[in-house]
């Protein structure tokens, strides 16, 4: 799944093409579309305060009430009382098995909400060309921990979601979720969970996702992604926090790359468009490679510049950065086009007056 992590991290492709933000402001983050999930509701509370009342009543009563009391393996002295015993025990048992869960069993639910909950289960239709081989064999490698048809379905489900993850996001998103139901363990579920979380928008489950998947890999890689959640659900000081994390040495150029066009993206948001400007500046803006993040780079920095009323020296920038994006990672071009189109209007604004 690293391409798909690569296409999605930080500022990159999607927000550097040109979309506006709440604020007006091009390359913003896109608002999350749907709410997080609810908090699991933890079962040693209630567990807790069942044994606690249970208990309780024993030994505050004195030895003649207990003694009074039906033991273990008694009569109830009335039919009535013995009805509402077995009640309170049922009660008290399905309680207990709701609390062992955390949530509600498929089987308690009533009907509607029993098939919502099977189809979300199940995802969505997978394509029958997809036989789950395609993945790559890292991939492949930690999904060996399943039972060998649970480990097909899970990885139909990745590849499905990855075929489509461009296309039609919030689909890939559902196929993961069906994934994750079936491997929750599995570091590499976890991340593609993530990934396609973020592409639809879904940014709060996606940063619950990401670091799920950074707990179980012991690993920095999705630092800047993280950070980009936080920054799309208005956070922009833990952005800047994550930024600021020793680990982000641990990444490669592209990742380090990405979590500063983060940073500079979340000092905007802030307000502070000079600091903005700061966090990109560096050798690595006249870097001779070909990777893809140097023209995300330079677009960054030009867009930076503009925010922070450089006009010129923005324009320049979007140049440098179109001069070396031959994939079409950003929209410079266009951007160039819009500057000289609104210096042009503004020239015939300034003649007729």
């Amino acid at each position: 799944m690293s391409e798909g992590r690569q296409g999605s991290r930080g500022d990159g492709r999607d927000r550097e093409r040109g979309r506006k933000d709440a604020a007006g402001r091009r390359g913003g983050p896109r608002k999350p579309t749907t709410s997080g999930p609810p908090e699991r509701r933890g079962s040693t509370g209630r567990r807790g305060a069942e044994g606690g009342r249970s208990s309780g009543a024993g030994r505050g009563s004195s030895p003649a009430e207990r003694s009074a009391r039906p033991q273990r393996g008694d009569r109830a002295d009335s039919p009535d009382q013995a009805g509402r015993a077995d009640r309170s025990s049922r009660s008290d048992r399905d309680d207990r098995t709701r609390s062992t869960a955390g949530r509600w069993r498929r089987d308690e639910l009533p009907e509607h909400e029993r098939t919502a909950v099977q189809a979300r289960y199940d995802g969505p239709p997978i394509p029958d060309d997809i036989t789950g081989q395609e993945l790559d064999r890292p991939v492949v490698a930690q999904l060996k921990s399943l039972p060998e048809k649970l480990a097909a379905r899970v990885a139909r489900h990745l590849v499905a979601a990855a075929r489509i993850m461009d296309t039609d996001p919030e689909v890939a998103y559902q196929h993961t979720v069906a994934a994750r139901a079936r491997a929750a363990r599995v570091p590499v579920v976890r991340e593609a969970s993530g990934e396609a979380a973020y592409a639809a928008g879904h940014f709060k489950e996606a940063l619950v996702e990401f670091k799920a998947a950074q707990r179980m890999s012991h690993t920095s890689i999705y630092l800047p992604m993280m950070a980009d959640c936080e920054r799309a659900l208005g956070r922009p000081d833990r952005a800047i926090a994550l930024a600021k994390d020793p680990a982000v040495q641990d990444l490669d150029d592209d990742g380090q790359i990405e979590m500063r066009i983060v940073e500079s993206g979340a000092r905007r948001d802030r307000g502070d468009t000079a600091a903005a400007v700061r966090a990109l500046e560096g050798r690595e803006l006249r870097s001779r490679s070909r990777a893809p993040w140097v023209p995300r780079l330079r677009y960054a920095y030009a867009d930076a510049l503009l925010a922070d009323g450089q006009r010129s020296a923005a324009r320049e920038w979007f140049e440098r950065a179109a001069g070396v994006d031959s994939e079409g990672f950003t929209d410079a071009i266009e951007r160039i086009t819009e500057l000289d189109g609104d210096d042009a209007g503004g020239k015939r604004v300034s003649a007729q007056d």
